[in-house]
């Protein structure tokens, strides 16, 4: 196999509880994942010659050592004799630094589309290694599954085998900030002995709800525990969870580190109707209409 062209979807994460805060300065969280619609499109093509080339149709987007394709990418060549050079081109379509692990997605599948191409044979555990040494979210996606139960950094996942097929809708709504995910978890650290909002429930409702199939949610508390502190980093933030509300949404939710902000939607239908007055209220923001997946 010469070339391989793979989607990376993006993800929501439904609730995002911080902890604590680990010897390794990472943080221990629990956390539930989303994979939905939205996707980048990434083409692995074999080089004649050991190099690792990144192109992306975002500017955004690096193209040397910092990009997590190429550190996935340089990883496996480096253990593995028979991998060799690699063109990886990216078709962004997921906003850079929004909270929706776009890069993470991207590594994820260059570690699958590698393993292909290279012909290395490896098992599910031993790309999970590598995916836990590029970054948290990378593991999630090695894992064919909607929804998932993240633990430790993130990086330990369970998948939720769920009753029936639940799939939500969603607007997306990303303002044209780029928030680091690094410096949401400094503030976090510095106001966690503040009135940070606490979690209600946990996630004690939200799981069995999408277990049994329930789209609506309802009753559901979905919680962030760094929308306090990204929204007083930017305040565009909590601007847009109450323009959001203010249409009757009631599942609002910042996604990750933000600054993407998230509403469950209960058809595409309306999902498309309140689109549409967003992005004739609010031109600037980028409006996604999408769905799990």
């Amino acid at each position: 196999m010469e070339n391989l062209t793979l989607p990376c979807f993006a993800k929501l994460n439904l609730y995002l509880q911080i902890l604590n805060k680990r010897p390794d300065n990472y943080h221990n969280i629990k956390t539930v994942f989303e994979r939905i619609g939205l996707c980048d499109t990434l083409t692995l093509k074999k080089r004649r010659d050991k190099s690792i080339k990144i192109s992306c149709s975002d500017p955004l987007v690096p193209r040397g050592e910092s990009n997590l394709c190429y550190r996935a990418a340089e990883l496996l060549r480096r253990d593995f004799g028979k991998a060799g050079g690699v063109d990886i081109r990216i078709t962004k379509r997921i906003p850079v630094g929004a909270g929706l692990a776009g890069g993470s997605s991207n590594a994820a599948s260059t570690l699958i589309g590698l393993n292909k191409i290279w012909g290395l044979r490896l098992k599910k555990e031993q790309l999970l290694r590598y995916a836990r040494k590029i970054g948290a979210d990378v593991a999630f996606f090695l894992f064919d599954t909607p929804f998932a139960l993240g633990q430790g950094r993130g990086d330990e996942i369970k998948p939720l085998r769920l009753q029936g097929v639940t799939s939500l809708w969603h607007i997306l709504v990303v303002p044209r900030i780029v928030l680091s995910t690094a410096k949401a978890y400094e503030e976090w650290d510095r106001h966690k002995n503040f009135k940070l909002t606490k979690p209600r429930c946990g996630v004690k409702l939200l799981i069995p709800a999408l277990r049994k199939g329930d789209t609506s949610l309802a009753g559901v508390e979905l919680f962030n525990s760094l929308a306090d502190v990204s929204e007083g980093l930017h305040p565009e933030i909590r601007r847009i969870r109450e323009t959001l509300s203010g249409f009757g949404l009631k599942a609002v939710l910042m996604s990750g580190s933000g600054p993407a902000v998230m509403a469950i939607v209960p058809s595409r239908k309306e999902a498309l109707a309140a689109s549409r007055m967003i992005k004739k209220k609010e031109r600037h923001w980028r409006v996604f209409v999408t769905r799990t997946v």
